[in-house]
């Protein structure tokens, strides 16, 4: 079979398609293209046909190849952890823009997964000191390769929350952290359904972990620190009251590039 012909029976979106024959056989997507006309080795069409049944079965492309790219970083990624996704990567800038790039600021993660948005704050802010906390060993373990094959060095903490960093202070505590409501039908849909529920899931009204991220984030935040939060389409204005319950000023939330408010926050 030749690359036209193998594309036509992946039976797959043809973008996707055409990334995971180039991830099977080692071409670019510009060779890919370029010529249609190349016959395949057996195994590598048995390697890519077996890719495109799992795609086709709605296996995410990342978990696939096992890669997904967040704010120029190549990160390895599994079931273990969420799939860094673009949105998040408003959560990245508001932070950045927070700490001072000649200041040695120091930053935490809560719920790092992967650790796209501790490795990124490190990457674009070297003189910071930024913590990654996680409560998954094995999403844990991603965040550690990670920053391993990328030579970035940031501390790594096991635990929920602001546990594995009782008594510290930081400029800016940033978090992406479960805020699906139990029961959201978006679970059954897309990525999601092969992504880890612990991850997603914030209780009844996706609110449970922003709440207990919000109570105990005064007294980890130095004087004028941030609290930095993602959240969920529609959930702004409630994310917004529990930062002000928890007594933090100059509450507010960003819209995502579609539009949507998708990052809240509040300083001390």
């Amino acid at each position: 079979m030749n690359v036209a012909g193998a594309l036509a029976a992946s039976g797959i979106e043809p973008r996707e398609a055409r990334l995971l024959l180039a991830e099977a056989c080692g071409f670019s997507e510009a060779s890919v293209l370029a010529h249609p006309e190349r016959e395949l080795p057996a195994a590598m069409e048995a390697h890519f046909l077996e890719m495109a049944a799992r795609r086709r079965a709605g296996e995410p492309v990342a978990y696939i190849v096992g890669r997904k790219e967040f704010y120029g970083l190549p990160l390895a990624v599994g079931p273990a952890v969420l799939i860094p996704r673009p949105e998040t990567e408003l959560l990245v800038e508001l932070a950045l823009e927070r700490l001072p790039a000649d200041a040695r600021a120091a930053a935490v993660d809560l719920g790092t997964g992967c650790g796209a948005v501790a490795l990124a704050l490190k990457r674009n802010r070297p003189r910071a000191r930024v913590v990654a906390v996680e409560q998954s060993a094995a999403a844990l373990e991603f965040a550690k390769r990670n920053a391993a094959k990328l030579g970035i060095e940031i501390e790594f903490r096991h635990g929920r929350w602001f546990e594995p960093v009782a008594g510290e202070k930081f400029d800016v505590v940033v978090s992406n952290p479960p805020y699906v409501a139990t029961g959201d039908p978006h679970l059954e849909e897309g990525d999601v359904r092969f992504e880890p529920r612990s991850a997603l899931l914030g209780g009844k009204e996706g609110l449970d972990a922003i709440q207990a991220i919000a109570r105990s984030a005064p007294a980890h935040l130095g004087a004028g620190g941030w609290l930095l939060l993602e959240h969920g389409e529609g959930q702004d204005a409630a994310v917004r009251g529990v930062l002000s319950a928890a007594g933090l000023k100059g509450v507010r939330s960003w819209p995502d590039l579609a539009g949507i408010a998708r990052v809240s926050g509040g300083k001390r």
